[in-house]
């Protein structure tokens, strides 16, 4: 039986909407999914979370493994005890994290520029067929992950929902080295379901993951193969192009693979349009730091499509302005009586409450926007609701 019910679909797309059903409650879908990367949202109580509207938060199995370990988490219970969120977690493999430490992000290499982010530290020693060595970017020290540390580390935590260990392949390799990376994928997805089949934990939902690069063969290829397997949903990994044309494209060829009734992930991602458009490609689930992240660096999500629904409120223009960052937002930001001038002062002097605030804003704004796409789905008004998103309507 699939964990997904899919309660509503919508005639004039792939979009559907339904309830993920996991050990610890539902998710209701069309779901963005917060980062806790290392046990928090950061900023935030988990309560606040919940608070917000949201069901689930993903942690990091790669920053985990690292620090505080496996070990540590599974002696206070479980991530759910340990970080104090009693409701679905899931946890990506680690495969994004160590192979970001060789590549570098997405925009690294489309920009051609050094490895970024907090990972710049560390590197990648070998990829071998056992899994990949890697030094700590925490104290350099040598370690090691593959399938079977993946999903041991991910079974200590205790998550709802498993991530299968991948090879993450960069945007700027070639296609042989990507299709030879695919099948080696395929193979650790084949002995992560075989560690957790003999010894996961009992409720523990397993994803694999597609993966095939920018080529719609391999794409599609890995989508049916990853199907074959005795997954409990999909998830869609790896370079996705160098720009929203070609990640549709791409994630279009990867849908066409997946069969129906399993749940389907979008790993990375969480702008404004690519959310909207990754339902109406059939899309359950995303996770993106974008909103956490565009917070703690003063930036702002606003119906603002011209821009990116974006509002960079460290700019000087607002030093003066008496506007909330949105007219009629019920968040503690807006709703609270904050004004820009204030909060660019919070965050250009690097005060906690403005970076807190900012989250909570861009938070609170994607869990409406995903709350009036499943309510459009239901509803039979999805493209009606869209157009008007996308137009810079207010969700």
């Amino acid at each position: 039986m699939s964990a997904l019910q899919i309660l509503h679909r919508d005639p004039g797309s792939l979009a559907r909407a339904g309830v993920l059903r996991t050990a610890h409650g539902d998710v209701r879908t069309p779901a963005f999914v917060p980062l806790a990367t290392k046990a928090t949202v950061k900023g935030l109580e988990p309560r606040e979370v919940a608070a917000l509207g949201y069901d689930i938060v993903l942690g990091n199995t790669f920053h985990l493994f690292l620090e505080p370990g496996a070990d540590l988490i599974e002696r206070f219970g479980g991530l759910h005890d340990f970080m104090g969120w009693q409701q679905p977690i899931v946890t990506d493999s680690g495969g994004f994290q160590v192979f970001s430490m060789g590549y570098g992000t997405v925009a690294d290499e489309v920009k051609g520029r050094a490895p970024s982010g907090p990972n710049r530290m560390g590197r990648v020693l070998s990829i071998e067929e056992d899994g990949v060595r890697f030094r700590s970017y925490i104290d350099g020290s040598e370690q090691f992950i593959g399938p079977e540390t993946s999903m041991q580390v991910q079974a200590k935590l205790g998550s709802d929902l498993a991530l299968v260990f991948d090879e993450c392949t960069p945007f700027n390799i070639d296609r042989d080295y990507t299709a030879r990376s695919t099948e080696r994928t395929h193979r650790w997805l084949d002995r992560c379901l075989a560690w957790h089949d003999a010894q996961g934990p009992a409720g523990q939902l397993v994803y694999g993951i597609v993966q095939g690069g920018v080529h719609e063969d391999l794409r599609v290829e890995s989508a049916q193969a990853v199907a074959a397997r005795p997954v409990d949903g999909i998830a869609i990994g790896g370079s996705l192009g160098a720009d929203k044309a070609q990640m549709y494209e791409v994630v279009g060829w990867a849908i066409s693979g997946i069969d129906e009734a399993r749940p389907r992930h979008l790993l990375g991602i969480g702008d404004i349009d690519d959310l909207i458009r990754g339902v109406e490609l059939g899309v359950d689930t995303f996770d993106c730091a974008m909103p956490t992240r565009l917070g703690r660096h003063g930036v702002a999500i606003v119906p603002d499509p011209a821009n990116r629904w974006r509002v960079d409120l460290t700019a000087a223009r607002h030093r003066e302005s008496h506007e909330p960052i949105m007219d009629g937002c019920p968040c503690p930001a807006c709703g609270g009586g904050h004004s820009r001038g204030y909060l660019r002062y919070l965050v250009k002097n690097r005060e906690l409450t403005g970076a807190r605030l900012l989250t909570l804003h861009n938070l609170a704004y994607v869990a409406r926007l995903m709350a009036g796409l499943r309510a459009a789905i239901a509803g039979g008004t999805l493209a009606a609701y869209a157009a008007a998103q996308r137009a810079g309507a207010a969700p």
